[in-house]
């Protein structure tokens, strides 16, 4: 009986893959033994067993194994920052803490409401959560509208920018100093700009076919606008602003087919503002031929566009032809000064045209000789000071009026300008008026990419430090003649690096207190940069600190070991996983410089003042 009993229950439980069981006998006694992974397993086992002989006669002496230590959790911090506040929720090991987290949140300046619910785990520190941690918050710095996930193996940054630029900039500086180990997912997002009216001008004439301004509301509906331009004549690189703000989803589709009558009639503009598409023939096309393309576009064109058709008639000049032709030419040089010569209109409607020149341009750089005229084309004033106003946004160019168009020529340090002057002549003038925008860029004239590098300006103040050291005098935290000069010369230099962010640091020997020497060279920075305040330089992109001895360069048992830690440094900032990077140091006094560290993003893009705003007024004297 022991024996049948035995073999029946061990064949059963080693069945259902209980073979840790043991079983064994004594009379009518069984007994189970073993050790089970779990009381599941060990209450299944018994259970079994219960179902081949009796319950009363089994004896349980199974045990259960004790289980490892609680395994580690996956620590990780979730952060949501916005233009009101942050809120900050996770668990981090106890040994790194939160001292990281809010040092961070300490540095970012208006921060706003701040919501902390992260939590500590007394847990091993993975390999790899110290630099996640430390690139999650280099992000968090430097988005103000993010959500940023990290965890030891991985960092999730989602943001806004408010430009494409921006965009840009964020994106090359996430993009270095990423750890190692770490898988980074950067989705940065910038918003379209809002496009009103939305535009679009395209024009075939003897120098070719080309956008004067163009939008689309998607990449689809741009990739096939630009196709249709290439098709009908359009070379080099073409280009086409994505926007909000389209009238009808059938953007696209009423551009390629408007784009395609205007190449069957060879010459011409085809401009939309909104649903209103205005078709221009060229001078000279026939009558038949327009009417032809007219209709024909007419009915391909969705029902949501209002098409007008414009065929010019030749200009029979009129009793003034002997006088000579009708026409203003407005000059603006490199310099800034405005040359206006041309005819205009008689009594107040001329002269509010030439003060208009001068409130654009200023009176003391506005040359005026215009003749006063009484049979002008009507309207000739307004298109006048139009054309004046697009003018004073390209670096320099010519604005000619005739009667028959308006055209204007010129060069420019920003991409968007030619097509900005483009929505704003259609806006003034009206979509069948004829003008000819010629503004090509010129990188010359980039305000953006004139600016020196970081490397740039590390040089050109090195090269005049070479020359001259800042010095105090014995105990003084004034600035003296010598290091007076010094100051003069870096402060020519500093206005063209405002987007360089820098330290001026002040160090000391090791003679006197600790304390004293901290304040010593706290007290001499800020002088430095109150003296280059005082020399009228912005200093929102400086900050001053003092480190006393903490970091000398040479012995402090020498006097000319002494005289190499007393100096002023200027570094170049940046964030702290990039630190190990070597960059030049602004030499101070006798400095030799430590490995300073090169400025993260791109240099922000200034955007040209409105062209529907009012001229900015000037004084008379030069």
């Amino acid at each position: 009986m022991e024996r049948r009993s035995v073999e029946a229950i061990t064949e059963t439980l080693h069945a259902g893959g209980m073979t840790w069981a043991e079983i064994s006998a004594n009379g009518l006694q069984v007994f189970i033994d073993g050790t089970a992974p779990s009381e599941a397993a060990a209450f299944r086992a018994v259970s079994r067993a219960g179902a081949i002989i009796d319950a009363d006669r089994l004896v349980n002496r199974v045990e259960i194994r004790r289980r490892d230590a609680t395994a580690p959790p996956r620590f990780s911090v979730d952060v949501l920052r916005t233009t009101t506040g942050l809120q900050v929720i996770g668990l981090v090991p106890t040994a790194t803490g939160l001292d990281p987290i809010n040092d961070a949140i300490m540095a970012i300046e208006n921060v706003g409401e701040v919501t902390n619910l992260v939590e500590i785990a007394d847990f091993p520190v993975p390999p790899t959560w110290v630099a996640a941690l430390d690139y999650g918050l280099r992000a968090l710095q430097e988005l103000p509208r993010s959500k940023v996930t990290i965890y030891a193996d991985r960092v999730e940054v989602q943001a806004i920018s408010e430009s494409a630029e921006q965009r840009a900039r964020f994106l090359a500086t996430l993009e270095r100093g990423q750890p190692q180990g770490v898988t980074v997912v950067l989705d940065i997002s910038a918003p379209r700009p809002v496009i009103t009216p939305f535009t679009l001008r395209f024009t075939i004439d003897a120098d070719g076919a080309r956008f004067e301004t163009c939008a689309a509301d998607t990449l689809a509906a741009r990739d096939r606008i630009i196709q249709a331009a290439a098709a009908a004549g359009a070379q080099g690189v073409l280009t086409c602003t994505i926007g909000l703000g389209v009238p009808s989803p059938q953007w696209g589709d009423a551009v390629v087919t408007a784009i395609g009558a205007l190449a069957q009639l060879g010459q011409g503009t085809v401009a939309f503002s909104d649903a209103d598409v205005t078709f221009i023939a060229a001078e000279g096309t026939g009558q038949d031929d327009f009417d032809r393309v007219i209709g024909e576009l007419s009915a391909a064109l969705p029902d949501v566009f209002s098409l007008d058709g414009v065929l010019p008639t030749p200009q029979v000049d009129s009793a003034s032809a002997s006088t000579g032709p009708a026409r203003l030419i407005a000059t603006l040089s490199e310099d800034g000064r405005l040359r206006l010569r041309g005819r205009l209109p008689e009594g107040p409607v001329g002269r509010s045209v030439e003060a208009y020149a001068r409130a654009l341009f200023g009176a003391a750089r506005t040359d005026i000789a215009t003749r006063a005229v009484a049979d002008l084309p009507q309207g000739w004033s307004i298109r006048a000071m139009a054309g004046l106003q697009a003018l004073s946004q390209v670096g320099e160019g010519t604005m000619t009026l005739e009667p028959e168009t308006l055209r204007l020529e010129g060069r420019t340090g920003d991409a968007a300008v030619a097509s900005e002057i483009t929505r704003f002549l259609a806006g003034e003038l009206g979509q069948a008026a004829a003008f000819d925008v010629a503004v090509r860029y010129d990188e010359a004239l980039d305000p953006v990419a004139a600016l020196p590098t970081p490397e740039q300006c590390v040089e050109r103040i090195q090269e005049i430090q070479a020359e001259g050291k800042i010095t105090f005098d014995p105990g003084s935290v004034e600035i003296n003649e010598s290091a007076g000069e010094v100051l003069d010369r870096i402060a020519e230099v500093l206005p063209d690096c405002q987007h360089v962010r820098m330290e001026i640091s002040g160090h000391t020997d090791s003679q006197g207190r600790e304390e004293m020497n901290l304040n010593l060279s706290q007290s001499r920075a800020d002088a430095v940069l109150n003296g280059l305040l005082a020399r009228e330089v912005l200093v929102s992109n400086l900050v001053a600190q003092g480190y006393g001895e903490s970091q000398p360069l040479a012995s402090n048992e020498t006097e000319e070991g002494r005289e190499q830690n007393r100096r002023i440094e200027f570094r170049l900032l940046v964030e702290a996983s990039e630190e190990t990077d070597q960059a030049p140091v602004l030499e101070g006094e006798n400095a030799t410089g430590d490995a300073a560290e090169v400025p993260a993003g791109a240099r922000p893009r200034p955007r040209p003042a409105s062209l529907s705003g009012a001229p900015e007024q000037e004084d008379e004297a030069p």
